[in-house]
């Protein structure tokens, strides 16, 4: 079931996302200082929308949809809505949560009028990575290593 973020989700979302970036802790240069930003995601309700997953009243995922022209990295169009943060608890993998959190970030995206969609993620990811390709979101350009981790920009064109 997805829902709304709310404030005492803060807690579970962080456990999720560190959980969910556990795997990946050998790729990225400084792994304390790599999950100090993990730990942050509930900041992005802030200036997005949240969106969690539960499962059996537990949360089992979590991304951030953030608008067009909400503050967003410069690497990002200001104009587009972009994908941050989506993450899901290992436990609960292979249900297909992560496609159902990116499917709701598009129903918002078209929610706002918007023509295209964006995020970033690396070559890391191969479960992600893949899952953006096969929904159709094609790579637009480079953005910034995170902590000696090479990222891109992706895009999906809506409607």
């Amino acid at each position: 079931m997805l829902r709304d973020y709310r404030a005492d989700d803060a807690e579970a979302i962080v456990r999720v996302a560190l959980a969910a970036f556990a795997q990946f802790e050998q790729h990225y240069s400084d792994w304390p200082l790599f999950t100090t930003h993990v730990a942050k995601m509930p900041e992005l309700a802030k200036t997005g929308e949240i969106i969690v997953a539960e499962d059996g009243g537990r949360i089992v995922g979590a991304v951030a949809y953030v608008g067009p022209q909400a503050p967003k990295p410069a690497f990002f169009d200001p104009a587009w809505p972009v994908v941050r943060m989506l993450v899901v608890d290992p436990e609960a993998r292979g249900k297909g949560i992560g496609r159902q959190l990116t499917e709701e970030c598009l129903r918002r995206a078209e929610r706002d009028q918007a023509g295209v969609i964006a995020l970033h993620t690396t070559p890391i990811m191969t479960v992600a990575l893949p899952m953006y390709l096969r929904m159709g979101f094609a790579r637009v350009g480079e953005a910034p290593d995170i902590l000696g981790v090479p990222y891109a920009v992706y895009v999906k064109r809506l409607g």
